[in-house]
C-alpha cells in the first residue's frame, strides 16, 4: 500500500528524491523507461513503491523476479542514481563513519509508520545529525574476570 501522506517539505527540498514518494505504478512504468518492460510485472506484483526501492539493490533484485545479471548490475545503477546513493565499497572499514546524512535519511524512510510518515528532511538533520557518531567499541573482545 502506498504512502497516501506526502510530505510536503520533502516535495520542496532538493535533497530528498522526488521518487521516495513514487507509487508502485510509477516504479513500475520507470523500470519500463529505463528499457526492461519485462519486469514491469515483477515490479507492480511485488508492490515496489517509492519508499520500498531505496531498499532494492543488486542483492535484492532475484527475490522480485529479475535473473538476469546484466540486467542487475544496470537496474542496481539505475536506483543508486536515482536515489543519488554513492556507489558501495565494499573494503570500506564499518569503523568509518557513515558516508552521507542523505543515505541515513533515506535509510530510516524505509520504514512505516505515523512517526516516520512526519519525518521529513529538515526535522531528520535536527534530531539525528548533531549527535556526534561513535565508531565500535574497541574493547568488544577484553576478557572480564569471574568473581
Amino acid at each position: 500500500m502506498a504512502n497516501t501522506e506526502i510530505n510536503v517539505d520533502d516535495l520542496k527540498d532538493e535533497r530528498v528524491p522526488p521518487c521516495l514518494f513514487w507509487t508502485s505504478d510509477q516504479v513500475a512504468d520507470w523500470i519500463a523507461e529505463l528499457g526492461f518492460p519485462c519486469y514491469k510485472a515483477c515490479f507492480e506484483t511485488n508492490l515496489i513503491d517509492g519508499q520500498k526501492l531505496i531498499c532494492i539493490d543488486a542483492s535484492q533484485l532475484p527475490n522480485i523476479g529479475v535473473r538476469d545479471f546484466e540486467h542487475i548490475k544496470i537496474i542496481a545503477k539505475a536506483i543508486r542514481d536515482l536515489l543519488t546513493l554513492e556507489e558501495p565499497d565494499w573494503s570500506r572499514s564499518i569503523s568509518l563513519e557513515p558516508f552521507s546524512e542523505i543515505g541515513l535519511y533515506l535509510e530510516m524512510k524505509t520504514q512505516r509508520g505515523k512517526k516516520i510518515d512526519a519525518l521529513n528532511y529538515k526535522m531528520f538533520q535536527l534530531l539525528y545529525t548533531d549527535k556526534k557518531w561513535q565508531p565500535p567499541l574497541s574493547n568488544h573482545c577484553l576478557l572480564l574476570p569471574h568473581n
